[in-house]
């Protein structure tokens, strides 16, 4: 008799096809998949093209630029460096060397990410501290209200890289990339260009221009130059970003006890329950918790990271355009908002698994 195996009762054709079908409904030039099941890559699989000029198909090795779902990645250094002894989640910001003047500049920037920001604390209010940069609740009183800011987030690489006197892609790679087998992963920044055999194969990003009577695909300017954050700044393949997911799960890169804190939606002192855990958005669908990362570059680059925790099921996206994106407001998300996550959850709804 056959052992049963991980991907027995899923219906991966059936969800190929729809994911495919709506890749080109959205006017994605390439896409890559990976579903991960009970600790086995059971779907690795590309679709479209990764450059259109020159006819190059996208498959499972194929890097792009993975944007904000770098956040989680991020977390999991972050804690990492909790259980090291390194870092306090609720030491505030303030004692931390460069804070100041981060501050002074964004108090001019203003804006909707910080017009509220909180620099200073005022008296009888809690300090801003990692644990609200990492849940995105550091607008405002810190700790009582969610408003996306990535921004924001991106500064938390200064802690972790003063803290261990290391700089934070070195940290990424030696706390995430090395510990979990990511060798087609690479960080890039201002001073970090990419390694020279991700460049070469890398995604080419595109964009829809509607312009003419008929809706083309275009090749887009490549993001700009960005510093060494922890927001973005990591070109993937969804098999190293599966590698990633396997070994999270594994307990390779994390203890259980900060696995389920960076997975457990952040609560108010008021007792309100926010759609944010640290580093990861979290959310009830149809009885499932899920936790989940988008990530945009808008005209270029998109993603998608969705597990089921429980049910040991992840899926993972990455596109060469912003086709994956969804309306979503900076205060609120919804991971139903996603055709390709509908996509999903109706290929495999919980009582198959």
């Amino acid at each position: 008799m056959r052992a049963a195996t991980p991907a027995d009762g899923l219906p991966l054709a059936q969800l190929a096809a729809a994911l495919d079908s709506l890749r080109q409904a959205a006017h994605i030039p390439g896409l890559s998949v990976a579903v991960v099941a009970n600790g086995t890559v059971v779907l690795a699989r590309g679709f479209g093209y990764a450059d259109l000029e020159a006819s190059r198909p996208a498959d499972a090795g194929t890097p792009y630029d993975i944007a904000s779902v770098t956040k989680p990645l991020s977390a999991v250094v972050a804690l990492r460096l909790v259980e090291r002894g390194h870092l306090d989640l609720d030491r505030p910001m303030a004692t931390y060397a460069d804070f100041p003047e981060f501050c002074a500049a964004v108090r001019q920037e203003g804006g909707i990410f910080f017009g509220d920001y909180a620099c200073a604390t005022r008296a009888g209010a809690p300090a801003l501290t990692m644990r609200h940069v990492l849940s995105m609740t550091m607008n405002g009183t810190p700790g009582t209200r969610f408003l996306y800011n990535p921004p924001a987030y991106s500064w938390a690489s200064r802690p972790m890289a003063e803290v261990t006197g290391t700089p934070f892609s070195s940290l990424v790679e030696q706390l995430v990339f090395h510990p979990a087998g990511m060798d087609r992963s690479a960080r890039i920044h201002r001073r970090l260009p990419l390694r020279s055999d991700l460049a070469e194969v890398l995604a080419v990003p595109y964009h829809l221009d509607s312009t003419g009577t008929t809706p083309r695909l275009v090749r887009s300017t490549p993001p700009p130059p960005q510093g060494d954050g922890a927001a973005g700044g990591v070109v993937s393949t969804v098999t190293d970003l599966a590698r990633f997911d396997l070994a999270l799960d594994a307990g390779r890169l994390l203890g259980d006890s900060l696995r389920a804190l960076m997975w457990e939606p952040t609560r108010t002192a008021a007792g309100a329950t926010l759609p944010y855990g640290l580093g990861w958005f979290v959310q009830d669908v149809h009885g499932r918790r899920v936790v989940w990362h988008t990530g945009l570059w808008e005209g270029r680059y998109s993603a998608l990271y969705l597990k089921v925790p429980a049910e040991r099921l992840t899926l993972i996206l990455l596109a060469n355009s912003d086709g994956l994106q969804w309306p979503t407001p900076f205060d609120s998300a919804d991971i139903q908002g996603s055709a390709f996550a509908r996509a999903f959850f109706s290929a495999i709804p919980r009582e198959r698994r």
